[in-house]
């Protein structure tokens, strides 16, 4: 049987074993878990995706603006600072 080591913060495991704990599963099975439906699905188990700030369309944009900034065509207006409830 093969063994991993790997690092990861303090509170994530900390997290993690609570909520592990209270499901009944060890760390070792959890990860045991998944890795067996990684091999037997090819892919993650769950979606993966990327905070849409750094999507190739809002990096354009942004360079967009810097560009406009640099040639001092930009346009600057003030506006309501806009709240969510995260």
């Amino acid at each position: 049987m093969a063994q991993i080591s790997l690092r990861i913060d303090d509170d994530v495991k900390r997290s993690a074993e609570k909520t592990l704990d209270a499901i009944g599963l060890s760390m070792s099975s959890a990860i045991n878990i998944f890795l067996k439906t990684v091999a037997r699905e090819n892919r993650i188990p769950f979606e993966l995706s990327a905070d849409p700030f750094y999507s190739a369309s809002n990096i354009r944009h942004l360079e967009n603006i810097m560009q406009d900034v640099k040639n001092g065509t930009a346009r600057f207006s003030e506006h309501d600072l806009i709240e969510t409830d995260e």
